[in-house]
């Protein structure tokens, strides 16, 4: 069952993403096609080719490096005009600026279709929504959430002047913010109370979050061999309960008191197989950091819970671009909100979020396709060669000049920033790799899909990734970063 299970989920990333790819280029070749530009290649992926065949002069294929895709259209490109063409070859006449534009423009046209048709099938058919409601679970006592009077058992209303309804919304208004202090509003026995409340740099992922954490008894995932956990005889799947006689609600509680007790021998309870167990551990204090260890990876026993909702088409849309402004101010504002370039994703975090959301409910696989085709759409329109944008703004120019750029000029252009974004998208597939426990425990997170179905009402899709920007001699499409940790897509270009 399992070789089946990875044999759908990979044949489902691989659909999907296919798709809007395909869809991305089969916009620049349609448009080509009915200007009367002479097509010469069409392809999904780079790289060698994986199959392919000819027809009426158009070599099609698929590639094995899925980072976007390329049709070769010679009349939109420079080099042959710099290295000149052989001998008795086919003289074309050059493209229109009009023509440029129409191309250029169809490729993002088209993944914005898709996307509202997507949309349009998932309001239809209903979208996984996750059920986990803003509810604090602990507050480190002494902390200065505490001090300002709260409690386990409130429930956040608000943060940053955004409603939530769920973990989620916290974490992404709170990762996005630009500020370190937000306003967050706290509801208890129907009375809300506004509060400021400090948000700092989480270490493991980088970004900033509250100091207030859900309701959650941590899990013992792998307890590393020859570590204190294991002469303790912790095991994996162990469900921590208390530890050193303070009753745990959360991972960062947890982690936080172990550092507390380094080389200090103490009592723990974990529930295993429904039974309670006692253990002594002593963890080991590191003479460095000066912090206890017990060498045991942390996880979570929550498990990821989804009723369905039917969001109308134009407001999951809304939420994507809503998201995509988000991430841009938060890049902007790095230095207060943390968020940098190592955060984005590329075509690795990209698949990889992908797959995870295909293995849970291919409606969760298509509302990611909503957020990537948008992506797509919006950032090859950049104007920066090598981009659908760029193209146009070169052909605008093109028709004010009455002439177009020098050759020499678009070359050296085109090929710079080609090599900016290839530079580019090896940087982020470097974190995307760093990232690959954290994709690992999405992909294997247990999940239960509530199928009872609310009455239909608009919801905002959950934060996912986002493509990136391709290279090619003609339009092509590539996924783009997105803020962590939840990956996102990117450009394409002609």
């Amino acid at each position: 069952m399992q070789i089946l299970n990875f044999i759908y989920v990979v044949a489902g990333v691989v659909l999907l993403f296919g798709a809007a790819i395909f869809v991305h280029e089969f916009g620049h070749y349609w448009m080509a096609r009915r200007r009367g530009l002479k097509v010469e290649a069409f392809a999904i992926g780079f790289g060698p080719k994986i199959f392919g065949w000819t027809k009426d002069g158009i070599e099609y294929s698929w590639r094995w490096i899925p980072a976007g895709g390329y049709v070769k259209l010679p009349q939109m490109v420079t080099s042959e005009a710099l290295e000149g063409t052989a001998e008795g070859a086919e003289k074309i006449p050059p493209a229109e600026p009009f023509s440029k534009i129409l191309v250029a423009f169809a490729g993002p046209f088209m993944n914005v279709v898709l996307a509202f048709a997507i949309a349009g099938f998932l309001y239809v058919v209903g979208v996984p929504v996750k059920v986990n409601p803003s509810v604090v679970g602990f507050v480190e006592p002494g902390s200065e959430e505490a001090k300002l009077g709260i409690v386990a058992g409130d429930r956040i209303v608000s943060v940053n002047g955004k409603p939530v309804k769920s973990w989620e919304d916290v974490h992404t208004i709170t990762f996005l913010a630009p500020a370190s202090v937000l306003p967050v509003v706290l509801e208890r026995d129907g009375q809300r109370k506004e509060y400021q409340l400090p948000a700092k740099i989480n270490n493991q992922i980088g970004l900033k979050m509250l100091g207030l954490e859900p309701r959650d008894h941590p899990i013992l995932k792998r307890i590393l061999p020859g570590g204190p956990g294991e002469a303790a005889g912790m095991k994996a799947e162990d469900e921590v309960i208390s530890f050193g006689g303070v009753a745990i609600h959360g991972r960062e509680q947890f982690i936080n008191l172990i550092k507390q007790r380094g080389g200090q021998k103490t009592v723990m309870i974990v529930k295993r197989a429904g039974e309670k167990v006692e253990l002594t551990v002593t963890p080991l204090l590191d003479p460095v950091a000066k912090i206890g260890r017990i060498s045991v990876e942390v996880g979570s026993n929550a498990k990821d819970t989804y009723e369905i909702q039917h969001p109308l088409p134009w407001v999951m849309v809304a939420d994507v671009w809503d998201q995509m402004v988000g991430t841009l101010g938060a890049l902007i504002n790095s230095k207060q909100t943390g968020v940098g370039a190592k955060d984005l994703s590329g075509p690795v975090g990209i698949l990889a979020v992908l797959g995870a959301q295909v293995n849970t409910d291919y409606r969760l696989a298509l509302k990611f396709l909503v957020l990537l085709n948008i992506n797509l759409a919006v950032l090859n329109m950049l104007p920066i060669p090598v981009l659908d944008g760029g193209h146009i703004v070169m052909a605008i120019l093109e028709k004010i000049r009455r002439r177009p750029l020098s050759l020499r000029v678009q070359e050296y252009m085109t090929t710079a920033f080609a090599l900016m974004l290839i530079s580019f998208m090896l940087y982020v597939t470097f974190f995307d790799i760093k990232r690959m426990p954290l994709f690992f425990h999405m992909f294997n997170q247990e999940k239960s899909i509530e199928q009872q179905q609310p009455s239909p009402a608009p919801e905002a899709p959950a934060n996912a990734p986002t493509p990136a920007p391709a290279t090619s001699s003609a339009p092509a499409s590539a996924p783009a970063p997105a803020p962590a940790p939840a990956p996102t897509p990117a450009p394409v270009k002609p």
